[in-house]
């Protein structure tokens, strides 16, 4: 038996009427790989939280090397050995690799700095557990892989024993993930317990020794990896067994939008350079890529909100000015990147955000709402699309995020109140569909995508998820730097390929 380090007893915290997490208790061991899986609201981050000191529990407690943790002091779970890595870096990126690191590791009444030791420290942490990174470089113009070994550094200069690992490899590019996964296994050999939270259940079994499952805010089981196969882990997590995503006949049609030679002038990941890209109906075409190499001013281009500087977009040989409305009333739909700041308005009820993009007509009449007609309206989309957790007044906000994405989805693919049952939009632009979904959502955003594509609609797929670019797309590009590799039939691209054009290499070399 391993010493265990962490041991949760009893953990419960409500907010409000929501139990966030209700008696979980579980225990971590010394140089284990602890997966914890849940959908989306099961109760996570509520309960590493708890652990780091975010948040106080309700009741239970956090004991860690046979002390019990103080709640609510996120400096006492740093003194006790635990750190955490979250999925968007809180890294300055103004300063130095060094200066990141040794942040909040100094008292402020020292009156001077101990650099040169700090330096000699990083720089044997680095060598020995194979994440070295220059402590001089400024962290702005570090890779997103070397930016992640800098938070890892971070943790590990302070003397972790548990680390916290959420959803690590989102931004990563193969390459980077297998480097990430050697350096997990230096770490976990040398005594470190991890805590892995990812939604790719491959990774999961890969990498973890054992699986916690919470659903609704309970743990459901802890299971030996061995003993777990993807199904049964996405079974426990949403509670029943998942239909499988079903491929439609589908034929590719004529073009129904080009890019030639676009470019678009602004910071690293806003610009395009000399962008060209066909979409044809009856065919989803994926670009992968690592999230802020110019995929969001793709996708601003392709639904109004912006003009290319040099080059021209057409939709169905026409070319549209940069107005959102324009390219709505040409059966364009979009899915953003940021369903809660740019999909939704959270405070708003259901029944107006299913409107928004339609509320001129055939929803008002004189600058007045007819509520009837939209309210009704609003009423298909959510029965269409099984938009669940509320009614048509509640607040967008508080739908989970795989609801607020089949809202997004109904308002977008539903059309407005005029437009028929069987509605195909011209082109979807689908901008990161599941990020942060639950694997129960994830299969619902699929299907709907590829049933619109089966009906002659142009999909336009952006994912950092490049087994979700794999198994959609017909046709798959690269995007790096905002450059565009040629789109070529998904078969003909490896993953080693893909994950070189990610970082800039082999086919954008040649493009």
């Amino acid at each position: 038996m391993k010493e265990t380090v962490l041991r949760v007893a009893g953990v419960s915290k409500r907010f409000g009427r929501i139990k966030a997490n209700e008696d979980i208790s579980l225990t971590l061991g010394r140089g284990e790989v602890l997966a914890l899986l849940g959908e989306n609201g099961a109760g996570k981050s509520t309960l590493v939280s708890i652990l780091f000191g975010h948040y106080v529990a309700d009741a239970g407690t956090v004991e860690v090397f046979g002390t019990v943790l103080p709640p609510g002091d996120p400096a006492a779970a740093l003194r006790a050995g635990i750190g955490m890595v979250h999925q968007h870096f809180t890294l300055a990126d103004n300063l130095t690799v060094l200066d990141n690191v040794m942040l909040g590791t100094e008292p402020l009444w020292r009156p001077f700095s101990r650099r040169t030791r700090a330096r000699a420290q990083l720089v044997e942490i680095g060598r020995r557990f194979g994440l070295v990174v220059d402590p001089d470089a400024r962290v702005g113009a570090l890779s997103v892989g070397e930016r992640q070994r800098v938070e890892i550094l971070k943790a590990l200069y302070r003397d972790v024993r548990i680390l916290i690992l959420d959803e690590p490899t989102a931004v990563l590019t193969p390459q980077e993930s297998e480097a990430l996964f050697a350096t997990l296994r230096g770490l976990v050999a040398g005594g470190l317990s991890i805590v892995f939270i990812s939604h790719k259940l491959d990774e999961v079994l890969r990498v973890s020794q054992r699986v916690a499952v919470l659903r609704a805010g309970r743990l459901v089981t802890i299971v030996d990896v061995a003993e777990a196969t993807k199904e049964r882990l996405a079974e426990w997590m949403v509670g029943r067994a998942l239909p499988r995503v079903t491929m439609r006949a589908h034929q590719r049609g004529d073009s129904a939008c080009a890019l030639e030679h676009v470019s678009v002038t602004g910071g690293a990941s806003a610009a395009l350079r000399d962008v060209s890209l066909k979409l044809h109906g009856g065919e989803v075409t994926g670009i992968a890529g690592v999230s802020g190499n110019g995929q969001s001013t793709l996708a601003d281009l392709l639904c109004g909100l912006r003009a290319p500087d040099a080059g021209t977009v057409t939709l169905n040989g026409v070319a549209l000015r940069a107005d959102p409305r324009a390219w709505i009333d040409a059966r364009v739909a979009r899915i953003p990147e940021d369903r809660g700041a740019v999909g939704l308005i959270g405070d708003l009820p259901v029944w107006e955000n299913a409107i928004s993009e339609h509320y001129r007509r055939p929803f008002a009449s004189a600058g007045l709402v007819r509520r009837s007609a939209a309210r009704a309206h609003a009423r298909r989309v959510i029965e269409r699309f099984d938009v669940r957790g509320g009614g048509l007044d509640t607040p967008a906000r508080a739908l989970s995020g795989g609801n607020q994405q089949k809202l997004i989805l109904g308002r977008a693919l539903g059309g407005g109140a005029a437009q028929p049952d069987d509605f195909v939009p011209v082109l979807i632009v689908a901008n990161q569909p599941t990020w942060g979904l639950d694997v129960g959502s994830v299969g619902y955003v699929h299907q709907r995508l590829i049933d619109a594509c089966a009906r002659g609609a142009a999909v336009l797929l952006i994912s950092d998820d490049l087994d979700e670019v794999l198994a959609l797309s017909d046709r798959v590009a690269v995007m790096h730097g905002g450059r565009l590799t040629p789109a070529r039939p998904a078969a003909e691209w490896t993953r080693n390929a893909l994950g070189l054009a990610m970082a800039g290499a082999g086919e954008l070399d040649a493009a």
